[in-house]
Parts: structure tokens; C-alpha cells; sequence
């Protein structure tokens, strides 16, 4: 069967002409609707799209109290205050969006849910953790869990930051292990600065049980065998990172040093030189080599630690190497004028110095001289590099 021509051409025109009566509808239907908006909503409108939110605030309160229906503007409202920081305001427009008997189950959930974060902001947290936990089972609630972690978190009260946690876990079907295992150290930590050994301990076995390689948890078991008094048994401890975070030995090293060091021991301290040159060799780190360095100066020859530091500096030749080089060079040489030019050299670098020896968060690049498991910036468990920067930033 063989098509005309001109019905091919007829196609086009039909569904341009179809477009233009449907456009045509969609004008005359909005064109309607914005009939019906008093002018302060448009003003409203131009005052937010000005930056101007104080006076917008004012327009759609105009119509807000003209108008009870307008329930989305009450919310709108609502977030305009929080965002302002008028958060008795907000407070006053979502309680009152709670009282209205007509909302249905899903916009008395919203109401329910703005009303938690205006308490939040607030600093209500118990009036904020009521609401949040009534959200359970809503669309809202793994905001609601995310914002109750947050205030458990702020009250470190770890026990319901687990328990929150693992109803993450259930709801978003996303793993959080490293949290779990980290608020149980947070127990621990609590429990060993209160002496409470065998409670410490517990808490620890419930980090390892979630997550086997957690550097954290070795680090602590480590204190409390030295509050123990038991320092073979920490060190064993802290020897073990490098079996499960190579990268992490560092955070050990000087955890090492005060013990053997603090001991007087010298077959520990000689433990402990081996121990750090065989991870300097392995998993070459400033923390490892200054502990090594401290460790050394204590018990070996002047000849030896000269070669240690000129080894070292010849393998890695980073500004703070070359610190110990000449810290080592003036405190074993006899030229007085050499000694002179090298601490003027020190000097020289000295400003340098204080730009390196940072530990940096690979979420949101914030820099600290203190390890953090928790970055400060981001609020991330486990973001922060656990190896110091050894040289300016720029520098290769």
C-alpha cells in the first residue's frame, strides 16, 4: 500500500497544531491561578530573588494571615525563620501548623519534622529527640536518625548513638561498622580514664567484633595493658597495626618510644629500635622516624645516629630530615663555626618547619597537628590521613 505525499506532510502541521492548543490550555490555566495571588506574593517572590528575606518574610506573612489555607507558605515561612535564626518564630508557625485538626497523616509528618529541626537549631535537644523519635517508620526518618546521631553525639551518649546507628543500618541498608566500632572506643576511653579496666575491655572486644582492623581500638588496648602495668603486653598490642593498617604505624610510634624509653629496660628499648627501623624500612613515616630518632639517641653511639639521620636523608630528603641532619651534625661536631652555620641554617628553615607535620582530611582537605578520628571540619570518622605531611604544601 503506497502513502501519499501529502499526507506526509500533513503529519507535522497536525502535531504543531496539537502542541499550540495544549500550550494554550497551560497559559490561560496558569494565568488563572496567578489571578488569584495577591500582589504581596509576587513582592515576596522579588524580595527573595533580591536576597532580601527580612522583608519577603513580611510579604508572605500578609498573606499568611489572611489566608489560612496556605499551608505550603506557613511552611515556607517556617524555614525562612530557621534559616534567619528566628527560631521562636519557626517554633510558633509549625506548632500552630500541628493544632490545625484538618492536616492529613503525611503533612502532619512534615509539620512534625520541621518542628524537630526548629528545636534542634534551637538547641532543644530533648523537645527535638521526642519529635524525632515519633518519626520512626515516616518518609522522614532517616533524616530523623541522622539528626537524633547528631545529638547523641553532642551529649556523647554513645550507648544511643549505637543504637541509632544500627537503625541506619536497617533503614538505608548502608554498612556502618567504623562508627559502631568507634563509639565503642569512645566507652572504652571513658571507661580507662575512670579506671574502670574490665568495663574498657568489654567496650574494646565490642569494637573488634565490628571491625577487626580498627587502628583505634588497637591503640587503646595497648593503654590498657600499660595501665595494667603490663608494657610487653601494649607493645604487642601496637606492633599488631601493621598487620591490619600498614599506613597507620605512625599513630604507634610514639606510644613505643615513651614505653621503652619511660622502662629503662635496655633490652625494650633495643626491642624498640628494632621495631620502629624495620617499620621506618617498611612503612617509612616522620611520626616512625622520630620515634626511632628519640630512641636511638638514647642508646646508641654518636657514629651510629649520625648514619642513621644521613641514611635516612639520603632515602627521603625532606625538610624536616634534614632538621635531624644538621641537629645531629651540631650536637656531634667540634667546629665551632660549622656548629654556628648550621644552627643559622636551622633558622632559615625553621618558618618552613611550621607548614609541614599536618594530618589532612581526605573529605574536605582540613588540616590539624593533632590526629583526629573524627574530622573536625567534616564531622567524617576515618577521613584523616594518618601519615604527617613531611613537606610544605606545593612542594613535591
Amino acid at each position: 500500500m503506497h502513502i501519499e505525499l501529502w499526507w506526509l506532510l500533513l503529519i507535522p502541521v497536525v502535531f504543531f497544531s496539537l502542541g499550540w492548543i495544549a500550550a494554550r490550555i497551560d497559559i490561560r490555566q496558569l494565568l488563572a491561578e496567578a489571578r488569584e495571588l495577591p500582589k504581596s506574593y509576587f513582592a515576596g517572590l522579588n524580595y527573595l530573588l533580591s536576597d532580601e528575606p527580612d522583608r519577603a518574610i513580611e510579604s508572605f506573612m500578609s498573606i499568611a494571615d489572611k489566608d489560612l489555607k496556605t499551608l505550603d507558605l506557613h511552611f515556607a515561612l517556617g524555614t525562612l525563620f530557621r534559616q534567619q535564626g528566628e527560631f521562636g518564630r519557626a517554633i510558633r508557625i509549625h506548632q500552630s501548623l500541628l493544632e490545625r485538626p484538618a492536616l492529613n497523616e503525611a503533612q502532619r509528618e512534615y509539620a512534625k519534622f520541621e518542628l524537630a529541626q526548629d528545636f534542634h537549631r534551637a538547641g532543644l535537644l530533648d523537645r527535638a529527640e521526642t519529635l524525632f523519635l515519633e518519626l520512626g517508620g515516616t518518609p522522614f526518618e532517616h533524616q530523623a536518625l541522622s539528626a537524633l546521631l547528631e545529638i547523641y553525639e553532642t551529649e556523647k551518649n554513645w550507648p544511643e548513638a549505637i543504637h541509632v546507628t544500627r537503625r541506619m543500618e536497617t533503614v538505608a541498608r548502608t554498612p556502618h561498622f567504623k562508627e559502631i566500632a568507634h563509639y565503642y572506643c569512645e566507652i572504652a576511653e571513658s571507661a580507662l580514664v575512670h579506671r574502670k579496666l574490665d568495663d574498657a575491655e568489654e567496650a574494646l572486644g565490642q569494637a573488634f567484633a565490628e571491625y577487626r582492623a580498627c587502628v583505634r581500638a588497637f591503640l587503646l588496648k595497648g593503654d590498657i595493658a600499660l595501665a595494667r602495668q603490663k608494657p610487653d603486653e601494649a607493645l604487642a598490642a601496637w606492633e599488631e597495626i601493621a598487620a591490619h593498617q600498614p599506613a597507620a604505624v605512625g599513630l604507634a610510634a610514639d606510644r613505643i618510644m615513651r614505653t621503652c624509653r619511660d622502662s629503662g629496660d635496655i633490652s625494650r628499648i633495643e626491642y624498640g629500635i628494632r621495631l620502629l627501623t624495620r617499620w621506618q624500612a617498611e612503612y617509612p613515616s616522620p611520626d616512625v622516624f622520630n620515634a626511632l630518632f628519640v630512641l636511638s639517641k638514647i642508646h646508641s653511639p654518636d657514629e651510629a645516629i649520625v648514619r642513621l639521620v644521613k641514611d635516612e636523608a639520603d632515602k627521603r630528603p625532606t625538610l624536616v630530615n634534614l632538621e635531624h641532619l644538621m641537629e645531629t651534625q651540631i650536637a656531634v661536631g667540634d667546629d665551632k663555626e660549622m656548629q654556628q652555620n648550621l644552627t643559622r641554617m636551622k633558622e632559615i628553615i625553621a618558618p618552613y618547619l611550621r607548614k609541614v607535620g599536618f594530618y589532612r582530611c581526605g573529605h574536605c582537605g582540613f588540616r590539624a597537628r593533632q590526629y583526629y578520628w573524627r574530622c573536625p571540619g567534616c564531622q567524617k570518622w576515618e577521613t584523616m590521613s594518618t601519615r604527617r605531611s613531611d613537606m610544605p604544601d606545593g612542594f613535591q
